[in-house]
């Protein structure tokens, strides 16, 4: 078992998630709770597999994940902001209609070989003895695409008039629509940019972290564990980023820790014995259990918890409790 391996492919894999946790920050921030992560992810996965295999460029099939995330999310956005729909039913709706939609166009896709994101390495910082390997070397673009995400969109959403607005449609819209800021307008947007980010998540793990398309197994479950991390994030993108490569690093340390040997060199007794592969796969979600539940306690101890508006429709002109 290797330190920088298992750094390496956490920083790769936690992208995945990092995209799919932002994005639902967003949405969340703005009163709408999206259950849907998952079909989206999967709808980006194929769709960005499947343009990228059919024009060639895989920038284009970055830009068709992106766009599908997107449009998929909207038909949310539409039933819950403009019909008042209860949001968790239309989430989960919209995670067995993507799914549906991506396994009916995914067909066939299985086994071709599309143009993928090219590996990149930072110059200087890759190599950075340890710190290069682990962070800065050998990374799909994307990746470094997440480190700038991180600081960017808490600056958004802590320091920019339309973060100030993004929190006021989360927590008092009424108060919000007072003072001339629309709240419908700006709550298809955070849910339209949250679907893309989803749709940016899957696009990662086909055309790069895991390239190729596997059907309902290709994104295994991440679009629930984002949902899990903006818990544990409490909402804010720098602790989704620290959860996000944790639970990275962590899948990857679980898969080697199934292997001959650990990182002194000793026979590893778990291997011996191939039953326990299954409870060593169960740890990083049962470890994800456990965070939810601290980050809750924390939440409700420091008053920091979910926006005040949540999963409540916004119906202009009655006023809040």
């Amino acid at each position: 078992m290797n330190l920088v391996t298992i750094l390496h492919a956490g920083m790769a894999t936690g992208t995945v998630l990092l995209f799919a946790t932002i994005g639902e920050i967003l949405t969340e921030r703005s009163g709408i709770l999206n259950l849907g992560v998952e079909g989206m992810m999967l709808l980006g996965a194929m769709a960005g597999f499947s343009a990228s295999l059919a024009t060639g460029n895989v920038w284009l099939g970055v830009l068709a994940a992106v766009l599908a995330g997107g449009a998929l999310s909207l038909a949310h956005g539409l039933v819950t902001i403009h019909f008042q729909a209860d949001q968790v039913v239309s989430g989960l709706a919209l995670t067995f209609l993507g799914t549906g939609l991506a396994l009916v166009f995914g067909e066939g896709l299985t086994g071709q070989n599309p143009p993928l994101l090219p590996d990149l390495t930072i110059p200087l910082l890759g190599q950075i003895p340890f710190i290069g390997p682990s962070f800065f070397a050998d990374f799909n673009v994307l990746v470094y695409v997440g480190y700038l995400l991180i600081p960017a969109t808490w600056y958004y959403i802590y320091k920019t008039r339309p973060g100030m607005h993004l929190r006021a449609i989360g927590e008092k819209p009424e108060a919000a629509d007072t003072v001339g800021v629309n709240v419908y307008r700006l709550r298809y947007l955070y849910v339209f940019a949250g679907g893309c980010l989803a749709g940016l998540a899957g696009a990662t793990i086909t055309l790069g972290v895991s390239p190729g398309w596997y059907s309902a197994q290709t994104t295994s479950g991440q679009g629930w564990i984002a949902i899990g991390l903006v818990i544990f994030a409490q909402w804010d993108p720098v602790r989704a980023a620290v959860g996000s490569y944790l639970f990275g690093a962590l899948r990857r340390g679980i898969l080697d820790l199934q292997g001959p040997a650990t990182l002194l060199g000793f026979v590893n007794p778990l291997y011996i014995n191939s039953n326990w592969g299954f409870f060593l796969k169960m740890t990083p979600y049962l470890l994800t259990i456990i965070a939810l539940i601290l980050g809750a306690r924390a939440a409700k101890k420091k008053r920091l918890g979910a926006p005040a508006a949540l999963g409540v429709p916004y119906i202009r002109g009655e006023r809040g409790l």
